[in-house]
């Protein structure tokens, strides 16, 4: 038996294991950015498809199709995202004589359509949202949201993962919500149906996994709390929810199954319901695939979810029943992005110079990256899930921080401290994290010693030479300009007796050494940093905070966030729309360019009242991280 992955990073990595570990072949697919990536090289072979582009590589089904009959693959895994939920693609598995691992097309179509989900699942009885999802015509949702009230949700009738979704908390805002909503919902899934939903305040999201046989069986595997979010994704999930009690878990458990029924499901799945403080709980979406937090429901069943559909679809009935299916402790999932919490979680991109993950005891990571690898704007920022599991959900907690802390990601801006600080929060350890809301977490600080430690780690990593100029005429003090984390630092450095510095008031002395582990004396007190140096930039970890150090004179530009009028593009990616046009008078605050990297939309906005001089970019092309896009003057008042 061989079985085509067709996906990439870490899930095409973790199915391929599996499906190893049950004896199956595995085929790889994979596009011109990743044709060094770990899943190319754990599979037994691999089939290049395509450019960097997914729309020419992992949405080509012509392409998927062709590796499958070249490579003689009996089956087709399609992980999540990407064409996984495609009903037309599992139909195009079929008729190429490829067994597609998941549900059959009408199961999909059925759940793909989130207007005609939510009527199936008033047929089966399961408690929806109040909405709306009727004609197109604004008119038609403006007086429906005048009778459902705000707050509501505009969301895509196709597609997930937050993209195409508003909300809206004055109904004035309702048709210029209505319209972004639509435009990026059609820019993603190619659909731009929109419906309205009543929004539930301060709920959680809970999720429910079933799996089902062929024979008709259905089951549920507990729920996963899911209300850790920002931009409406998921960052921390976890199994069981802290609000679900057995009497609860075992009604929402039915209505997923009954959800299931609804359509005919067959395989690994995840109903999802929104769950209000009163035990009340309401039909989202049903989504067609494995979840990106499947491990955490592995964690506390013992089950391996791609094993079992692999097993389903080989047309093997389920080896238990719902009595089988036990809870056991407590498992919590973090996933890592290449964002900037700081920054309105702006996805980053770069070259991953360091890249270490702790093994622990009860702990898993799940990850499709490797040193030197690169982190490329064609795909999503996830790098990786951080999963831990204890006897309870504070020793799982405590284990994923520590887990956290150890992890060594250096070269990519990353939400690692913000992960980490998430879960010590009060709200967290209580368990009352929403959707509506995380907890507010204060930017990283540097302290002195912390500038005087990564100014001491530049010039031993990256300027080793640099040293000598600041022993002559006995030990002078000279002045070393550097950029931390975007700000000029100048520091005043000494050179000292016993291979000791001064950096400012902070006496140092670098433990001699190689590795990502150094050992810093700082004013005669041990500690551990992580760091590690390309050229003369340094990328480190210091008192728990991401630093990057390179010379003044190296400083890149920061367009977007400054006042300038130079407006540059924050990361690399697509431009989706220029509402601009040259000579065009703006106020600050004005959408500029709009901009797609990794999944998310990014407005630039003008920085200042002024005028369009200049347009440097048009909408459908492709944009590099720094590249002027817009020029903009300052507006002279008249008279």
């Amino acid at each position: 038996m061989i079985l085509l992955i067709a996906n990439r990073g870490e899930i095409a990595c973790r199915i391929i294991r599996s499906a190893r570990d049950a004896g199956w072949e595995t085929v790889a697919v994979y596009s011109d950015a990743d044709q060094d990536a770990p899943h190319v090289l754990l599979a037994d072979a691999a089939v290049h498809i395509g450019p960097s582009s997914a729309a020419q590589s992992y949405l080509n089904v012509e392409r998927i199709l062709d590796a499958a009959a070249r490579t003689g693959a009996t089956h087709l895994h399609p992980g999540y995202g990407f064409l996984s939920e495609n009903a037309d693609f599992a139909a195009a598995c079929a008729r190429a004589g490829v067994t597609f691992v998941g549900p059959p097309p009408d199961a999909i179509a059925a759940m793909a359509d989130k207007s005609a989900a939510r009527r199936r699942m008033m047929a089966a009885d399961v408690p929806v949202v109040p909405g709306f999802d009727g004609p197109a015509e604004l008119a038609g949702y403006v007086d429906a949201a005048a009778q459902i009230g705000a707050p509501l949700l505009v969301k895509a009738v196709a597609g997930g993962g937050g993209r195409g979704m508003r909300k809206v908390t004055d109904l004035a805002d309702l048709p210029a919500a209505i319209a972004a909503a639509q435009q990026e919902a059609a820019a993603a899934f190619g659909e731009g149906a929109v419906l309205l939903e009543k929004m539930v305040s301060h709920a959680r999201h809970v999720e429910v996994q079933i799996i089902a046989d062929q024979q008709g069986t259905v089951l549920h595997l507990g729920e996963r709390d899911c209300s850790a979010q920002r931009r409406h994704q998921k960052i921390i999930e976890e199994a069981p929810s802290p609000a679900v009690d057995a009497a609860l878990r075992g009604r929402m458990g039915a209505a997923a199954v009954a959800a299931a029924r609804a359509v005919g499901y067959v395989g690994a799945g995840t109903v999802e319901f929104l769950l209000d403080d009163d035990g009340g709980f309401y039909f989202l979406e049903m989504n067609t695939r494995l979840q990106v937090e499947h491990p955490v429901t592995e964690a506390v069943t013992g089950l391996d979810l791609v094993a079992l559909q692999l097993q389903i679809a080989l047309g093997d009935p389920l080896p238990f029943v719902q009595d089988d299916v036990v809870l056991s402790g407590h498992a919590i999932e973090a996933r890592l992005y290449a964002e900037d919490p700081e920054q309105d979680f702006r996805p980053q991109t770069g070259t991953i110079h360091a890249l270490q993950f702790a093994g622990r005891a009860g702990c898993r990571t799940d990850h499709g990256v490797a040193a030197g690898g690169e982190v490329s704007p064609w795909y999503d920022p996830m790098v990786a899930k951080l999963i831990a599991h204890g006897p309870d959900r504070e020793t799982a907690s405590r284990r994923l921080i520590r887990l956290i802390e150890e992890t060594v990601l250096l070269g990519v801006t990353t939400n690692q401290r913000f992960l980490g600080k998430l879960l010590e929060s009060d709200d967290f350890q209580a368990g009352e994290i929403r959707t509506d809301a995380l907890p507010i977490i204060a930017p990283g600080v540097l302290t002195a010693e912390d500038k005087a430690t990564a100014a001491l780690l530049w010039l031993a990593l990256c300027a080793p030479g640099a040293l000598d100029g600041f022993q002559v005429a006995h030990r002078v003090p000279r002045t070393l300009r550097l950029q931390m984390n975007g700000a000029v630092e100048a520091q005043s450095v000494k050179v000292l007796a016993n291979h000791r510095i001064r950096v400012g008031e902070t006496v140092l002395w670098l433990r001699p050494g190689t590795g990502l582990k150094r050992r810093v004396r700082i004013d005669g007190v041990e500690q551990t940093v992580q760091a590690v140096a390309a050229g003369k930039h340094l990328w480190a970890r210091i008192g728990g905070n991401a630093v990057q150090v390179s010379p003044e004179a190296l400083r890149e530009m920061k367009g977007t966030t400054s006042s300038s009028g130079s407006i540059r593009a924050p990361s690399a990616g697509k431009v989706l729309e220029v509402p601009v046009t040259v000579g065009a008078m703006v106020r600050q605050g004005d959408p500029l360019v709009i901009l797609e990297a990794m999944k998310i939309e990014t407005i630039l906005r003008a920085p200042f009242d002024g005028q369009v001089d200049a347009v440097f970019t048009e909408g459908g092309a492709q944009v590099s991280s720094g590249a002027l896009v817009v020029e903009l003057s300052e507006r002279k008042e008249e008279g």
